[in-house]
């Protein structure tokens, strides 16, 4: 059985797909459409919270709606849909960490390059930030609720509704394509959007078509559970800004003026297609028009 077919081993219903979608996607909807009525800067109000809370206890509150997210898809799982965690996560018989692992430390070493590089060709652009009680204080709370954070965006969008839509369609390519789309879009409200300008979603919706690439070849969420963490968790510690949606007690503080530029398409056109040559030597990928595009039968059919 194939990644979407996982969602067999559980009760179907159609109608128990919709419960959750509707939740998240009605209080996205509420916060982006009051964001818009009442014409709220997102960026100022972030920068007064701050101010009155500090980065720390910021962070704790914006990521603890996701803890909430996340155990809410696995209780609803679990109890309504009689599906396995593990069947959720992967097409194998248990959850791989190395591949969580693997994926989390190449991403990690090719941002901390890439930071690298660009620190010592502008080190105009970035300011030291580093003050060693509230940065491991930062460690502690990015350790635990980054990846939950992380995590609830891939078993929703990569986990959740890739198999409910998977199921549903009855082809790989509808979720994989309403998935990274919708995924995309959803960071329409943040205040990086709203200062390099709507162009910038490319780099969110390449982003999840990306995750959803890696998470139908590989037949399983693990290289994306990985790659999610690390990218969140490592940005949030190494370096931060005014006008990010993390807003942290990181290492370095970036002072540049934003603009958006090529090297938005830089992950999209060239980092991106690396990591899935990659993986897909590592870990023997074949078939991909057949795993991206194909259709998503019954298991009774496929044993026939």
């Amino acid at each position: 059985m194939n990644y979407i077919q996982q969602a067999y081993k559980g009760d179907l219903g159609k109608w128990k797909y919709l419960i959750i979608p509707i939740l998240f996607f009605g209080l996205m909807g509420l916060n982006f459409l009051a964001i818009v009525v009442l014409d709220l800067d997102v960026e100022e109000i972030i920068k007064k919270e701050i101010e009155r809370k500090g980065e720390n206890r910021f962070l704790i509150e914006s990521l603890m709606p996701f803890a909430v997210g996340l155990a809410m898809i696995f209780l609803w799982v679990k109890y309504i849909h009689k599906q396995s965690l593990t069947s959720l996560t992967t097409s194998r018989k248990k959850i791989d960490w190395k591949r969580i692992w693997f994926a989390f430390g190449l991403w990690t070493i090719i941002t901390v390059i890439i930071l690298g590089i660009d620190y010592f060709s502008s080190p105009e652009n970035y300011q030291w930030n580093f003050e060693l009680m509230p940065f491991l204080t930062l460690v502690l709370i990015a350790i635990i609720l980054v990846p939950i954070q992380t995590s609830f965006e891939e078993y929703f969008f990569r986990g959740y509704l890739m198999q409910g839509l998977g199921v549903t369609f009855k082809y790989k390519w509808i979720p994989l394509f309403l998935t990274s789309t919708v995924f995309g879009l959803l960071h329409l409200g943040n205040p990086e959007v709203a200062k390099l300008g709507n162009l910038v979603m490319v780099y969110y919706i390449g982003t999840g078509f990306f995750l959803g690439i890696i998470t139908l070849m590989d037949e399983g969420l693990e290289l994306a559970l990985g790659f999610h963490a690390s990218n969140n968790l490592i940005t949030a510690l190494l370096v931060t800004a005014d006008w990010t949606a993390f807003q942290t007690n990181s290492v370095f503080k970036d002072v540049s003026e934003p603009a958006l530029g090529f090297d938005v398409l830089i992950p999209i056109c060239i980092l991106f297609p690396i990591l899935l040559i990659i993986f897909s030597k590592k870990y023997g990928w074949t078939n991909w028009k057949d795993k991206l595009f194909g259709k998503v039968t019954t298991p009774e059919i496929d044993e026939q």
